[in-house]
């Protein structure tokens, strides 16, 4: 690895075990055995690298949300089934220990003192909402349009959001998968009628 990929590996590392308020570049630095200058040279400031490590760590947990592995999605696209089985799959990851969800928490709190940041990780949520909609409906990332993945993305992203919330805040009390699932089939129920 070079020294850019070393950063991000050390600044991932840094970002799970301290978060975004108690990392110092001089962490990241001896995290990734590179030198203060590289980080500004690779990235132009220590917090634009703590944006990318952070984006590589939601990347890297979103890959299991479909939970496939080589394997079919559970579910007709665009069925309950499909959603129930999706968020089952992103609640196991914020369920895990050491998960790097709170790290959102801390994001949102921090967003009005990075606002460079804050614009980075803005652009990506609507790339992830936009991922969001391909998984949930088969239809390739590409061919999602801007407007869908604003409206059922932002859907998406803002259930996605309170639950990182919700199992921060008190994790025995937060739903899962099934309970959620009963929720949007009642709110349909009550849109039928």
């Amino acid at each position: 690895m070079g020294h850019r990929e070393d950063l991000l590996e050390g600044a991932k590392r840094c970002l799970l075990e301290k978060g975004f308020a108690r990392t110092t570049a001089r962490d990241i630095v001896k995290e990734s055995g590179t030198n203060l200058a590289s980080i500004g040279y690779h990235y132009g400031s220590k917090d634009a690298l703590l944006a990318q490590a952070y984006l590589a760590l939601v990347e890297r947990a979103a890959d299991g949300f479909d939970g496939a592995e080589g394997g079919e999605m559970a579910g007709a696209p665009g069925s309950l089934e499909r959603f129930r089985a999706v968020f089952a799959n992103i609640v196991s990851t914020m369920s895990e220990p050491g998960s790097m969800w709170r790290l959102g928490m801390e994001v949102v709190t921090m967003g009005d003192k990075m606002p460079e940041v804050r614009d980075q990780l803005a652009r990506a949520q609507r790339e992830g909402g936009r991922g969001m909609v391909a998984l949930m409906t088969s239809v390739p990332e590409a061919d999602v349009p801007d407007e869908t993945a604003d409206s059922l993305g932002g859907f998406y992203m803002t259930l996605i959001t309170g639950l990182i919330a919700q199992w921060t805040f008190d994790p025995k009390t937060a739903p899962d998968g099934e309970r959620l699932t009963e929720g949007l089939r009642q709110v349909l129920e009550g849109v039928r009628r």
